[in-house]
């Protein structure tokens, strides 16, 4: 398969992804519950200084600010007919920042579509029926498509159900399709799936990359990413990882995050010794931390992944918890968290 995405992965042994989306606009003015997809129309010339951010950064890989854009979604802010307005113009502003980076500087990048969860239960928990999801999503892709970008980026995923509608939605636009699960429940999504599991899962519904997004800190989105290590490059699939800036902690009412741009230049090195092709950010992650990622990436020689050293810069992964063994699947039903770590499931963001 050619495309763009493609094109660009084969010239080189890596790509550069972003980071945070809510965590940056807030430094804005976004205030905290006010959906970011609202700002593609209302003050596009903020999307743009993100995404022209993370490009002079470093990144040739940026998502477009449409994570909350199912109707689903944009229904808890009386949106739900916007869907393809503001999807539309989410990957208008990503094209001109992309297009306006190249022009300067002669480097290209990728835009991809984000498409994160509808927050809704499937049945029997909940009301959502695969049909309804599927159609959701539908509608999303096709106004990214419509906008120009060059992939669908389905993310933040916690159960089979939803990763089958969205992908298989995406996938109608006929455009290459990323995929990323969030494990952040002792090794495991909320819904109980495992990284190998969702591996299997991906790689039968035909995807063009597979990884994990978010969840607790990079120690935790790396154990995740050897978890599905094995399953993907046996079947030579590219991988992405995109984990946290650090741990999220409150602090005086409001989300920090420890990580500085020397842990997160460290576990790029990491993800990359450890066979990863596509390294970004999640919550917490600002361009200062992309430009640190980039520079070592580009300035130390790639290696064989040293487990034991990863765990003592980086830490060790689920160090509170019990892991389970990967001996069931659980339940099969999506739930969201919100902006870092454990809080509210049903809302999470890409911040």
């Amino acid at each position: 398969m050619s495309s763009k995405f493609h094109d660009m992965l084969a010239e080189r042994s890596y790509l550069i992804a972003d980071g945070a989306t809510g965590t940056n606009l807030f430094g804005r003015g976004l205030e905290t519950g006010y959906p970011p997809e609202l700002w593609n129309v209302e003050r596009p010339d903020d999307i743009l200084w993100l995404h022209d951010s993370f490009l002079q950064a470093g990144s040739n890989l940026i998502l477009t600010n449409s994570f909350g854009g199912t109707s689903f979604r944009l229904k808890l802010h009386e949106a739900q007919d916007r869907v393809e307005e503001l999807n539309h113009a989410a990957a208008v502003n990503a094209v001109s920042a992309v297009t306006s980076h190249r022009d300067k500087t002669g480097s290209d990048a990728i835009i991809a579509g984000s498409i994160g969860p509808t927050g809704e239960l499937f049945e029997p928990l909940g009301a959502l029926t695969p049909d309804a999801a599927f159609e959701a999503f539908k509608k999303q892709a096709m106004a990214l498509a419509n906008g120009g970008v060059d992939m669908l980026w389905v993310e933040t995923m916690s159960s089979t159900e939803e990763v089958d509608a969205a992908v298989n939605a995406a996938k109608t636009t006929g455009l290459p399709v990323a995929v990323t699960m969030t494990f952040d429940t002792a090794s495991r999504t909320m819904m109980g799936i495992t990284p190998q599991q969702f591996a299997e899962q991906a790689l039968a519904l035909g995807v063009d990359v597979l990884g994990a997004n978010c969840g607790i800190g990079p120690a935790e989105l790396m154990h995740s990413m050897t978890g599905m290590a094995t399953t993907a490059l046996a079947a030579n699939m590219p991988m992405v990882a995109k984990g946290n800036c650090g741990i999220p902690a409150y602090v005086e009412g409001a989300i920090h995050y420890h990580g500085t741009p020397e842990l997160m230049a460290s576990y790029a090195l990491f993800a990359r010794d450890a066979g990863i092709s596509i390294i970004g950010g999640c919550c917490g992650t600002t361009p200062a931390h992309v430009a640190a990622m980039s520079a070592a990436l580009a300035t130390r020689p790639a290696g064989a992944l040293d487990v034991e050293h990863m765990q003592a810069v980086l830490g060790t992964p689920w160090a509170d918890v019990q892991i389970k063994a990967d001996t069931d699947s659980g339940d099969d039903n999506n739930a969201r968290t919100s902006e870092g770590g454990r809080r509210g499931r049903r809302g999470r963001r890409r911040s």
